[in-house]
């Protein structure tokens, strides 16, 4: 089940409190300015800084590669 449209338009990093990319098919949302991805779990997105999973260089490319190809957008405009 996605996350609703109402709740991607108000989630931030917990870090930066800037937007996150969301990966529905991975279950994730992920900071690229950071390098951090939050998981979610039963459909309730993790947004604690220690349970953040902090992603290396070629993860980092896939991913932006990844929501370019998809045409994933961040969950709000700064």
């Amino acid at each position: 089940m996605a996350l609703a449209p109402q709740l991607l338009e108000i989630l931030a990093c917990p870090s930066d409190k800037g937007p996150l990319l969301y990966f529905e098919a991975e279950n994730s949302l992920y900071n690229p300015r950071l390098k951090l991805r939050y998981s979610i779990t039963n459909d309730i997105p993790i947004m604690l800084i220690d349970k953040a999973e902090t992603v290396d260089d070629a993860e980092h490319a896939r991913l932006e590669a990844l929501a370019e190809t998809s045409g994933i957008s961040p969950t709000f405009e700064p």
